[in-house]
């Protein structure tokens, strides 16, 4: 039946108007799901990354890292709808510091950068069909930002899900959007190229780009960073935070024995029982933050030999069609990560920065702290962490799950946390304004609904 699966897939993309490059890539994936590929990358394959060059301790003239940063294009990672915090549109969209986005705060990132470096920078998105009319709507009330004629988006490509049982591609008329998904981020490659934007960056003059998730404000533009990149004279590399307890579950990189290239290993490609092994901060200390730095030339010329095919590891990702239906048929996805990318391009490197360039936003617990006190936003869209350590704050998911949720039990805003440690909430309890968390606080599951004093100080 693959065969048949294969082609029924390969007439479903190109009836919807996938690009040719984007059918390719699946098509090479098609092949090694079917040859029974888990993308699993055994701990005993390969040896921990232990000593990567820092940040801190490069130096590099003003004048290079102005050069750099001039050649340089942001591309901001914007297909998500944010569905585990019940989004309905554009994660980016999210007011995360009173009124103001993820997208506006970046466009101020980059319009900053602009002004102080006298450089062009151009900011474009890599959205989804579902998130591509709210961001170019909300970015036409900052026209400021986009550069010459380069657009200002392109569009991540979608492939079928497979059915789980025969790898055909699932039919589910109750829904037929849920019959397609996104290829991972992994398709950026492919979706730069089959869209025209590699194209256009490399006519108008730009050799680096700078990607990041749009939820991550920590990934603003950085001169220094590209000065370093510009003179490592690298293809690739990746930015890696050290490891806490709190990170052991993100994707590492590490060092693969049977020929010493850089590879990205993320959960969904560690076996069970090795697991303790993914997770030991001691064996494995930096984590890999999803921001990257790529040569254009040198990926146009990989993506033109390989025939767009970069042979990225194969992510299998096992779901059910509707996701809000665990009894709807079992599918796989066929999913690749961006940075998996380190491993394709010889003389890849890695970079050890500060945690200030690591702020995803992915739970409301991670939201509460970027709208307190805890930061403040500079004039030029940093965000400035007030105090040391962030407090670790969980919020009851039955109570605070989804952004609408928060945002009731919250109405005057989130307390002060700036002389907090820990803020654990069990129950339903709403906060009037100017309450204060001092140390570790913890609310107890009241059995009903309670609400938390105007001025109110909690503490220890």
């Amino acid at each position: 039946m693959s065969a048949e699966g294969l082609q029924a897939a390969q007439d479903k993309m190109r009836a919807a108007g996938v690009a040719d490059a984007a059918v390719s890539v699946f098509s090479h994936y098609y092949g090694e799901l079917e040859g029974g590929a888990t993308g699993l990358i055994r701990e005993d394959s390969i040896d921990p990354l232990t000593d990567p060059p820092a940040l801190a301790t490069v130096d590099i003239s003003a004048e290079a890292a102005r050069d750099a940063l001039a050649h340089t294009a942001i591309i901001k990672l914007n297909g998500g709808l944010g569905t585990s915090m019940g989004m309905e549109q554009a994660k980016s969209l999210l007011p995360v510091r009173g009124d103001r986005t993820f997208l506006d705060i970046i466009v101020q990132q980059v319009l900053s950068a602009r002004a102080e470096f006298d450089v062009a920078l151009p900011l474009i998105f890599m959205d989804s069909f579902r998130t591509q009319a709210d961001t170019l709507a909300a970015l036409e009330h900052h026209p400021r930002i986009r550069v010459a004629d380069l657009p200002l988006d392109f569009i991540q490509n979608l492939e079928p899900k497979l059915r789980a049982d025969d790898l055909t591609p699932v039919s589910w008329p109750a829904d037929p959007s849920l019959e397609w998904c996104p290829p991972g981020h992994g398709d950026l490659y492919t979706a730069i190229l089959a869209s025209g934007v590699l194209g256009d960056l490399l006519a108008q003059g730009y050799r680096y780009a700078s990607i990041s998730n749009s939820d991550n404000l920590g990934a603003r533009p950085d001169a220094a960073l590209a000065g370093w990149f510009a003179a490592s004279g690298a293809p690739y590399a990746a930015e890696l935070c050290p490891r806490t307890a709190a990170d052991r579950k993100g994707g590492h990189l590490a060092v693969r024995r049977s020929d010493g290239r850089l590879i990205l290993r993320d959960t969904a490609q560690t076996a069970p029982e090795e697991m303790s092994s993914f997770t030991d901060v001691r064996r494995h200390p930096f984590f890999h933050t999803n921001n990257l730095w790529f040569d254009l030339h040198v990926l146009s010329d990989a993506l033109a030999g390989s025939g767009a095919v970069l042979g990225l590891p194969l992510i299998r990702n096992t779901k059910t069609v509707d996701p809000a239906d665990p009894t709807s048929p079992e599918v796989v996805q066929v999913e690749t990560a961006m940075g998996a990318a380190v491993e394709v391009f010889e003389g890849a490197q890695a970079i050890v920065v500060g945690r200030d360039r690591f702020l995803p936003v992915k739970t409301t617990n991670d939201l509460m702290l970027l709208r307190s006190d805890v930061y403040d936003l500079a004039p030029d869209g940093a965000l400035l962490q007030e105090t040391q350590p962030a407090p670790l704050i969980d919020l009851d998911p039955d109570h605070y799950k989804t952004v609408a949720q928060f945002d009731r039990h919250f109405p005057a805003g989130v307390p002060s946390l700036r002389r907090a440690r820990s803020l654990a909430v069990r129950g339903d309890w709403t906060f009037a304004g100017d309450v204060v968390v001092t140390g570790d606080v913890e609310l107890a599951d009241p059995g009903h609904p309670q609400e938390v004093p105007a001025g109110t100080v909690l503490g220890d």
